[in-house]
């Protein structure tokens, strides 16, 4: 059984590369991605990364299959939450604004998002990797693929571009 209650069949031999990175691979993947995203978002990540991986080449020379699975299931999740920000500020936009009103105590929250969103998108990626999934910055170098520094130096970027927003 595979990390979500899903039979492996060890008994049948892999038909590619790929299958067969991913039963060596599929409970480390799955245990990474609750811990990461939650039981009910890993399910879903771990099958859209297999899938994702189908599409492209054989992956026969990879040489970090972890790094390439939790790379790519990285940036699904964040592909996911990019996609629900924009659902959510077209479902604000196509509304009425004088029949909405904001309570006072949501606006700072609304202004952040505001702010976030705006940020570059390889400044945003990291703070919210950071401030909104709590991860660290040796996490987010890894998962990113990137040193600590260049991590650190985003984020320093991010928090004054933040500040200056906010100072506007």
């Amino acid at each position: 059984m595979d990390g979500f209650g899903h039979p492996i069949d060890a008994e049948r031999p892999p038909t590619s590369a790929l299958e067969a990175l991913f039963q060596r691979h599929y409970h480390w993947l799955a245990a990474a991605l609750r811990r990461r995203y939650g039981v009910e978002a890993a399910e879903d990540l771990a099958q859209e990364t297999y899938l994702k991986l189908a599409r492209g080449d054989d992956a026969a020379g990879v040489r970090h299959p972890r790094a390439l699975l939790m790379r790519v299931a990285g940036n699904l999740a964040t592909d996911q939450r990019r996609r629900a920000w924009r659902e959510s500020d077209a479902r604000t936009e196509g509304a009425d604004t004088d029949a909405v009103s904001i309570p006072p105590s949501q606006e700072p929250a609304l202004l952040l998002k505001q702010i976030v969103l705006a940020l570059p998108p390889k400044l945003r990626d990291v703070f919210i990797l950071s401030h909104v999934e709590g991860l660290t910055h040796r996490e987010i170098a890894r998962l990113r693929g990137l040193s600590v520094k260049t991590v650190e130096w985003r984020m320093r970027k991010a928090l004054v571009r933040c500040a200056t927003a906010l100072q506007d």
